[in-house]
């Protein structure tokens, strides 16, 4: 059991450092192919080339104002990287999303059809607490209550990680000669690997005095803690490989899908006969997709569990003796059942939602294969506090200048997270290689790490482009 409460820990410990289907350079770019599906599915139809694969890709996010990295960068660290919690009263937050693509295949059949389709390793996480004041100088629950009394205790944690198929179909449904509109649709078959979540709502403790002590007992308070089952089958008996293997046999299946459109505003510039085929050119280009419509499906692990009411007869110098030494998932649930009244085994499935959401992407080409990207991400899920567990995007805005051609890019996104951090990432593209960071200070600072990630992906294309044949009718005759 000590090893399920440290795989447990360890989600809880990568939430706090932080770690989506977010490669925002190449956002809205029409060189993505198949990377473009993860912002909307309709994308993959307006690209020069008639296929590409995505051989791998990898995308990490991570934010939080919880902790802090000290001597940690993407380009060095010292013989000691060290961590620190940020003192102060603050409603904290960590978050963090990843993704990794294997084999993702785009296939035009044509001008006005394209599917793509692969697999896809994804995960998503973030907890957020009420205000909270605290010091690394505490040594114990009285010196804790003591700088937060007046404080009620919230927290909220979600956390969803499961393998994809995914298969996308993309047409167009209008073409004219000033504008076109494509469409496209993505369905996704999953299996939830790892599920867990946490509430608290409504903590309190009531303040005594005896002699010149000050005593602090429970008053309120209630929580719901969950974790998927097949955690349950990890045994230290069993090699890391088999372990695995039932991590993922006894995972559940999901589903989920999106809807995406393109409108694209074509050049008033006349073709002439002759110069290189325009048709994938424009000079705006918007698009509006609904992400991630659909839900993982979890069976409740043993431990899984709903307390309330808790004694009031309990001081800090109780929960002291009680929690000090425990070092698994059941200890921490036998303790924690003589201090409440009410005490339940949670049962049966629960569900976690997709991180939904609806996105906005406008593109404007400019001279000398310079362009503009804009998006912004409006998550659709709830704040976590009621019977619904929801997923989340970290982004909310991204505005993404770039220079692009078909085998070289250069790209400076600048992006707002829902928490209002700012981060000015780059990312550059050689031939098949993507390679990119969120946030330069990740690379520069060894203090940042803990605000920003990375993506790399590989992709393949033919060495040229598109190849139509002339009409007959315009072809001269041979002499």
């Amino acid at each position: 059991m000590r090893m399920k409460f440290r795989g447990l820990s360890l989600i809880l410990i990568c939430t706090l450092k932080g770690m989506a289907q977010d490669y925002q350079a190449v956002n809205g770019s029409p060189y993505a192919g198949a990377m473009g599906v993860g912002s909307n599915p309709a994308s993959i139809l307006n690209t020069p080339y008639p296929w590409d694969i995505t051989i791998f890709s990898t995308q990490v996010k991570n934010t939080t104002n919880a902790i802090t990295f000290a001597d940690l960068s993407y380009l060095s660290h010292g013989d000691t990287i060290g961590y620190k919690w940020k003192n102060g009263p603050l409603k904290r937050y960590a978050a963090f999303n990843y993704d990794v693509h294997l084999l993702n295949v785009r296939i035009a059949l044509g001008r006005k059809q394209a599917i793509s389709f692969g697999a896809n390793l994804r995960g998503y996480g973030a907890a957020r607490t009420g205000l909270v004041n605290y010091n690394d100088t505490l040594q114990n629950m009285n010196q804790f209550f003591s700088i937060n009394e007046g404080n009620k205790y919230q927290a909220q944690f979600v956390t969803s990680s499961w393998l994809e198929l995914y298969g996308t179909y993309a047409r167009t449904i209008w073409d004219d000669p000033v504008s076109r509109l494509n469409a496209g649709f993505t369905i996704h078959a999953q299996r939830g690997l790892s599920g867990a979540f946490v509430q608290l709502t409504n903590g309190a403790v009531s303040r005594s005095a005896q002699d010149s002590l000050t005593i602090y007992s429970l008053a309120g308070g209630a929580a719901k803690y969950g974790y998927s089952s097949n955690f349950d089958s990890w045994h230290n008996s069993n090699s890391t490989t088999q372990n695995l293997k039932n991590l993922l046999s006894l995972s559940r299946g999901g589903a989920s899908f999106d809807l995406g459109i393109e409108y694209l505003v074509k050049s008033e510039n006349v073709h002439l006969f002759g110069e290189a085929d325009d048709y994938f050119e424009y000079e705006w280009k918007i698009g509006v997709s609904l992400m991630d419509i659909g839900a993982n499906l979890y069976q409740y692990g043993s431990q899984s569990r709903s307390v309330a009411n808790p004694k009031n007869t309990v001081s800090d110098v109780n929960l002291n003796e009680k929690f000090n030494f425990v070092s698994s998932l059941r200890g921490f649930n036998d303790s924690l059942a003589t201090v409440v009244n009410s005490y339940s085994l949670l049962r049966g499935r629960f569900i976690i939602w997709n991180p939904a959401r609806l996105v906005v992407n406008v593109d404007r080409t400019l001279p000398e294969h310079f362009a503009l990207n804009t998006e912004l991400t409006i998550n659709l899920g709830g704040d976590n506090t009621g019977q619904r567990l929801f997923t989340k995007e970290i982004t909310l805005l991204a505005v993404t200048p770039r220079w692009e051609t078909k085998s070289l890019g250069g790209y400076l996104p600048l992006t707002v997270t829902t928490n209002g951090q700012v981060w000015v990432g780059g990312a550059a593209k050689v031939g098949p290689l993507l390679f990119g960071v969120h946030n330069w200070s990740t690379v520069f600072s060894k203090t940042k790490t803990q605000n920003g990630g990375f993506y790399l992906a590989l992709v393949l294309r033919p060495g040229k482009g598109f190849s139509f044949k002339e009409p007959k009718e315009y072809t001269c005759p041979k002499l």
